[in-house]
C-alpha cells in the first residue's frame, strides 16, 4: 500500500505515438517516439512487441503514459516514460486509450 501523497507524485499524461519500431535483437521491445505537447517528442521503450505484428498500427494512437519516471536505459536505448497497458494471464491485451478528443499532454486527474 502507498499513501495518497505518494500516488499524487505520479504524473500520467496522454501522449500521441508518432513512430513505432521494433528494437533489433529483442523479443519484446518497441521504441516509440511520443508527442506530449512538449518542446520535442520523447523516446519510450516498451515491452509490447509481441502484441503488434506490425508496430506501425500504433502510429497516431493516443495512449496514457507515466511521464515523470527517471530515464532508464533498456538494451542501449533510453526510455523517458512508461506506457500504460493491461494484459491477462490468458494473453488478452489492451492499451489504455483516452477519448479521441483528449489532446497530447493532457494530465490525468
Amino acid at each position: 500500500m502507498i499513501t495518497f501523497e505518494e500516488f499524487s507524485k505520479v504524473e500520467i499524461k496522454a501522449g500521441k505515438i508518432l513512430s513505432a519500431e521494433k528494437i533489433p535483437d529483442t523479443d519484446k521491445l518497441l521504441k516509440l517516439f511520443v508527442d506530449f505537447a512538449e518542446d520535442a517528442p520523447r523516446q519510450i521503450v516498451s515491452g509490447i512487441s509481441m502484441y503488434f505484428q506490425d508496430p506501425q498500427v500504433l502510429v497516431g494512437k493516443t495512449c496514457m503514459f507515466v511521464t515523470n519516471l527517471e530515464p532508464r536505459v533498456i538494451k542501449g536505448h533510453e526510455s523517458n516514460g512508461m506506457l500504460f497497458a493491461v494484459s491477462t494471464a490468458e494473453g488478452e491485451f489492451s492499451l489504455l486509450e483516452p477519448n479521441a478528443s483528449i489532446p497530447p499532454g493532457t494530465i490525468a486527474k
